[in-house]
Order: C-alpha cells, then sequence, then structure tokens
C-alpha cells in the first residue's frame, strides 16, 4: 500500500507538530482507501502531554459519527514526537491496537506513515499530490 496525501496536509501536519512543541500533537487521518483527504486535529488530553499522546475522545466519537453518516472515513491516526525521531517509539508499539489502520508520526521536520498490525508496525511509502 502507498499512502497518497497532498502536499498541502504534509504542511498542516508540520506546522501542527511545531505549534504543539514540546507537546506531542495528535489528531486523526480521514479519507477514503489509501488517499488522505484532510486531517482532523484533536486535543492532546494525556496527563503527560510532551511524551505520550491520547486523542480527545469526543473528537474520535464525533469523527466516527460523521463517518457512519456518509463522512469522511477514519483511516488512520497522527501524531509527533517532538524529541525523538518519525519511528514508532516503545510506548507507540506498546499501545498499537494492531487493527491495520495508517499511523503518521511526525518528527524533526520529517513525516512517517506506518500501518498497525498484529505483527507490530509496518514501514508505508507515500506520494504526495497537488490537490
Amino acid at each position: 500500500m502507498t499512502v497518497d496525501i497532498s502536499s498541502a496536509l504534509l504542511d498542516q501536519l508540520l506546522a501542527e507538530a511545531e505549534a504543539s512543541h514540546p507537546n506531542e500533537c495528535c489528531g486523526i487521518l480521514l479519507g477514503e482507501g489509501e488517499r488522505i483527504g484532510a486531517i482532523l486535529p484533536a486535543a492532546n488530553v494525556h496527563p503527560d502531554p510532551a511524551t505520550h499522546f491520547e486523542i480527545d475522545p469526543q473528537t474520535l466519537i464525533d469523527a466516527h459519527r460523521a463517518g457512519r453518516l456518509g463522512g469522511p472515513q477514519i483511516v488512520g491516526y497522527y501524531h509527533s514526537h517532538p524529541n525523538g525521531g518519525a519511528d514508532p517509539s516503545a510506548t507507540d508499539a506498546a499501545m498499537a491496537p494492531g487493527d491495520g489502520m495508517v499511523c503518521a508520526i511526525v518528527a524533526a521536520g520529517r513525516i512517517a506513515f506506518w500501518r498497525s498490525g498484529d505483527a507490530g508496525f509496518e514501514a508505508l511509502p507515500y506520494v504526495t499530490s497537488p490537490r
């Protein structure tokens, strides 16, 4: 699978990570199949947002509800590593649901995409489109 995402959305992810520093930003990737068409920023409600993230539950519920009503579907999630790399951390691996969703990690001006599966994280290539 190759993720398809616009350069504008990549820029938005980078800007969110920068604005949230020194805390982790987080949110939801919306789209269809392999295409990410939008991101939905969410509050990081984890008690220690500098080293962990937890997507605001209400934002997640609202996104699922909108998808059921014909809106964009949740294809994955994103978060930043303010002081690390764009690879999944030990905490990411321990908390990963293994549900096949896409996970974008933003770190040090870079974005990497991963699929969360039964065997852990698998790196995903991506292409950018002008949309």
